[in-house]
């Protein structure tokens, strides 16, 4: 059952804000979607949005700008929290940042006292779609993008799922979270000390044992504080071209890793989008 908590009306379609008791996650979950006009009369096809460590439903919808472009193209816009939260959900014993609340990792993890609640993976492929397919005019095309640690989910859920999505992107995501130290200290809480059990979570692992193709788009800035330690998109543009991917991987001088960087180029990856999901603005009907 759907709690509605807030609307707010932008380029004449709805910001929507709705919380829901999460099966999978056994606990109370906020996510939020834009309806761009067009839903009003037609059924529209949705990009799925994860957002990076820290982050919740609502960073990407305040701050990106792409509701202006979603809006022309008739496109949904769905965006959910980035871990399960509430009384009784593991964080990190000392409030780490980059672990527990806020660092779901979009992985279904096996250890304890993760195990119980952050099952995101499950979450955002399977449960928040259907979730959404049921209650929004929603025509069940699909594709998924995410910023840092979301572009690490949209990524490997892609690559994971084939034909569940017909494209994936992402703004500067953690690339090979098997040899970073964030994917590392990730990894070794959610899912214990078999690096093999890492491999399936992480998108050059996926690339590199022949994971399905789909068109991948990456937007990274030169001026990103983790692009050398946390980030490596080299290793996933090898891992791509090894595989014989299609990746438009674009390397954007002066861009940080911040909200300001995704405004820039948002328009290109909704854009990306919808040429994959067979939509065009009305200028070019």
């Amino acid at each position: 059952m759907l709690e509605h908590i807030s609307s707010n009306k932008v380029f004449d379609g709805w910001h929507k804000q709705y919380e829901h008791y999460s099966a999978v996650l056994k606990c109370n979950m906020r996510f939020a979607i834009y309806l761009p006009p067009q839903a009003v009369v037609n059924r529209v096809p949705v990009l799925y949005w994860l957002s990076g460590l820290t982050c919740s439903d609502e960073n990407f919808m305040q701050k990106a700008g792409a509701q202006r472009i979603a809006a022309v193209l008739g496109m949904a816009i769905v965006c959910p929290d980035t871990s399960p939260r509430g009384d009784g959900v593991a964080d990190a014993p000392d409030g780490a940042y980059d672990l527990g609340l806020g660092a779901g990792f979009y992985l279904n993890a096996t250890q304890a006292p993760w195990h119980k609640h952050y099952q995101m993976h499950d979450y955002v492929a399977s449960e928040l779609p259907a979730l959404v397919e049921q209650h929004f005019p929603v025509n069940g095309q699909r594709a998924i993008a995410g910023h840092s640690m979301g572009g690490h989910g949209a990524l490997t859920i892609a690559l994971k799922h084939p034909g569940r999505y017909v494209s994936a992107s992402a703004f500067a995501p953690i690339c090979h979270p098997m040899a970073c130290p964030w994917g590392q200290k990730a990894f070794a809480a959610y899912l214990g000390d078999d690096r093999d059990s890492w491999k399936q979570y992480d998108a050059v692992e996926l690339l590199n044992a022949g994971a399905p193709a789909l068109p991948l788009k990456v937007d990274q800035g030169d001026d990103d504080p983790f692009l050398a330690e946390q980030l490596l998109p080299e290793t996933l543009v090898m891992a791509a071209q090894n595989a014989a991917v299609a990746l438009d991987y674009q390397l954007h001088a002066g861009y940080d890793h911040s909200y300001y960087f995704i405004a820039s180029f948002i328009e290109s990856h909704l854009r990306f989008h919808a040429k994959h999901l067979q939509l065009m603005d009305e200028k070019h009907r």
